[in-house]
């Protein structure tokens, strides 16, 4: 079940404004053209801001998510049309002989059991063609992003365009590592609606992540720095081994 934050209508149409700029979505088109990648599957699209991207840059583009009401955002956007859009998690998606999965965000650090996590990687790895890569990011647990999001939590009001003013609260609820919990809570003034949204995500080492790919197929070709993060997330460049 996805969290209300991608799942809950009303959260879906704020995502976007709320999350900003996405500068790191350069990084991963400026990737796909290093790899040669012409047919990319985007696991957790969600609003469908990388699948759009690159579709727009002449690719074939599935994007795959379990929350309904995000892939109707996304189905909004410009250049949609260009993009197969699948309703479920990365079980859901058929051999599409991706040259290219990426996974964005904190999507990786969704999947907070290891059945998940393993399942996730197998169901990518058959979605992709022999010799095809897998592109992800995930927050290095050295850095302890929890304590930063505990110290920073606040109140942020945007101005939602067709919709209005929106106030977003942020709190970490629970640290029990490698898992940390945290809420998000939006206040809709037009009509007084209060809708809160929780979160876990699960925080892997890079050992115990590489371990994980090699035994699920995959042949880790590069760890690199996320460019508009650097020192805060691994970026893993794997392939698929045949």
């Amino acid at each position: 079940m996805p969290d209300a934050i991608f799942a809950h209508p009303r959260l879906a149409r704020i995502y976007d404004a709320f999350d900003g700029d996405r500068d790191d979505l350069t990084a991963y088109l400026d990737i796909a053209g290093e790899l040669g990648a012409d047919r990319v599957l985007d696991v957790g699209c969600g609003t469908g801001c990388l699948a759009v991207l690159l579709a727009r840059s002449g690719r074939t583009v599935m994007g795959v998510d379990p929350a309904l009401a995000s892939l109707e955002v996304a189905r909004s956007k410009a250049s949609a049309e260009a993009v197969t859009w699948i309703h479920g998690d990365a079980t859901k998606a058929p051999a599409f002989d991706a040259d290219l999965a990426v996974m964005t965000g904190n999507v990786a650090q969704v999947f907070v059991t290891d059945d998940d996590w393993n399942q996730a990687l197998r169901a990518i790895r058959a979605a992709l063609r022999p010799g095809g890569y897998l592109v992800f990011e995930t927050r290095r647990p050295e850095r302890r992003a929890w304590d930063e999001w505990a110290a920073d939590a606040g109140r942020t009001v945007l101005d939602v365009p067709g919709i209005g003013p929106v106030e977003q609260r942020h709190q970490v609820t629970g640290i029990n590592l490698p898992l940390v919990t945290f809420r998000y809570t939006y206040t809709f003034p037009s009509d007084g609606a209060v809708v809160t949204s929780d979160s876990t995500l699960r925080f892997r080492s890079r050992d115990e992540i590489e371990s994980s790919l090699a035994a699920h197929g995959y042949r880790v070709l590069e760890v690199r720095e996320a460019p508009d993060r650097p020192g805060r997330e691994f970026v893993f460049i794997a392939e698929r081994t045949t």
